[in-house]
Order: C-alpha cells, then structure tokens, then sequence
C-alpha cells in the first residue's frame, strides 16, 4: 500500500505546475509577481516591517528582501517609513496604489478559483480551505515562522 503522503506529494506538484493563468487567474495586465504578492500581502496583515523583520518572517537574506522592497517602491507599491513604534530601522508599508492592485489582484484569483471549483459544493470548498490552512500552518509550525491571518 502507497503511504498517503505520496499522494500529498504527487497533487502538490501538479499545483504548483498549474499556473491560473489558464483559468483567468493571471491576465496579462498583471502587474504583480509571485514576490511582490507575497511580500504586499504580508506588510498588510501585519502592518509595516522593517528589512530584518521582513528576513526572519520569509526566512529569507536582507539582500534578497533589499532587491524585492526596492521593486515594489520603484513601482510605487510600498514606502518606506519611520518606524511608527519609534524604533531605529525604516520600516516599509503598502501605498494606496499596492494596496488597490493587491486587491485587484486576489479579485482575479478568486475568480479563477470560483470557476474552477465552480461544481464544488460551498461545504466541500469551506473542508478544502480548513485542509490548506491545517497544512500550512503545520509547514509554519515545523519551519518555526508561523503566518498572520486576517
């Protein structure tokens, strides 16, 4: 018998190899990269962060977070800040205008999950999306950065 994780891992590639694009969940317009969702995304849960904060929540070095941030500040995505709580370091914050195409953004992947799972019923969505959470949060567990949710 085949360990259920080999099914786990089988399904996490076709995944991750789907891109929604195909479905309507990326146009052409798009003017967010994978990076530049995620970072936006986060600065907005957890309200502004400074480079170092950035690093320790993405498990990533400063210098690949300099070259992201700088991005997002040239495509006037993000800002850079005083640190509202009176720290030292500046701290970056989504704009207005990141914050609209974030949202526009997220409109357009839901859109592609709605067609997509469009034959699912709502329970077996709402049982899907409790299986992701469950799963991510186990990943955030074991790496020990655990993800703010809205």
């Amino acid at each position: 018998m085949v360990k259920p994780t080999y099914e786990v891992e089988y399904e996490q590639m076709l995944l991750g190899r789907h891109a929604l694009a195909a479905h309507g969940g990326r146009s052409k317009d798009s003017v967010l990269e994978r990076s530049s969702y995620t970072l936006l995304s986060r600065i907005r849960v957890q309200g502004p962060m400074s480079i170092g904060e950035l690093s320790d929540a993405f498990g990533l070095d400063a210098s690949t977070l300099n070259r992201q941030t700088a991005s997002a500040m040239r495509a006037g995505l993000a800002e850079r800040i005083a640190d509202p709580d009176g720290g030292l370091a500046r701290k970056f914050r989504i704009t207005d205008k990141g914050a609209r195409i974030l949202d526009e953004e997220r409109e357009r992947t839901v859109g592609a999950l709605d067609r997509v799972m469009a034959d699912w019923p709502d329970e077996d969505i709402a049982a899907f999306a409790g299986y992701l959470r469950r799963f991510n949060t186990s990943i955030e567990q074991l790496g020990g950065r655990p993800w703010p949710r809205p």
